[in-house]
């Protein structure tokens, strides 16, 4: 099996962080860097995410796909009522 290449990388974080990270490692019964690499991976995931999603979002607006805002307020405000109103279209 090939063990993929690796580069160390430093950063100085707040002792009760460290803490908490040192937690969970014993919670899992993993390293500390098992318990930061999955941190890192799952905030690049988030990030990605959010990127794409921004991207998505403005080539709705480029192509004219939008929503009134009081529409969008009007329902939201209306989903604690008997009677929510039907998603915005």
């Amino acid at each position: 099996m090939t063990q993929a290449e690796t580069k160390v990388l430093t950063a100085h974080v707040p002792l009760p962080l460290a803490n908490k990270v040192d937690q969970m490692a014993a919670r899992f019964d993993r390293s500390r860097g098992w318990v930061m690499k999955q941190a890192l991976s799952a905030w690049i995931d988030q990030e990605e995410e959010r990127s794409r999603l921004t991207l998505e979002a403005l080539a709705d607006v480029d192509a004219g796909r939008l929503l009134d805002h009081l529409a969008v307020q009007a329902w939201a405000d209306s989903l604690n009522t008997d009677s929510p109103l039907p998603v915005p279209r």
